[in-house]
């Protein structure tokens, strides 16, 4: 199982607890793990990834193994530790001021 951690406002809008478990096929990605989160949550769909691209929105990061890896290809895989369920899958809202 995969471990997934939501920022706040994600919970709240998929009415989901801050980690939520997932069931992800090899290889693991961001894609896959993605996809897994919004077969599960569809209401979250459009508001990690645009709707059409499925590129990653701008204010959203990715953190695995605490490397920033959201400018990595979404199909790369994962860390083996993030794989066997060790470490999480953080999504992060970024946020930004001034």
């Amino acid at each position: 199982m995969i471990r997934v951690m939501l920022p706040q406002h994600l919970q709240v809008l998929a009415n989901a607890p801050r980690e939520v478990k997932l069931d992800v096929h090899a290889p693991v990605s961001q894609r896959a793990i993605l996809d897994a989160l919004e077969a599960q949550y569809p209401m979250l769909r459009g508001t990690i990834r645009e709707h059409v691209t499925f590129k990653r929105r701008p204010m959203v990061r990715f953190f695995v193994c605490e490397d920033d890896v959201s400018l990595h290809s979404p199909d790369e895989p994962l860390p083996d530790a993030v794989a066997r369920g060790e470490e999480p899958f953080f999504i992060i809202g970024a946020i930004a001021g001034g």
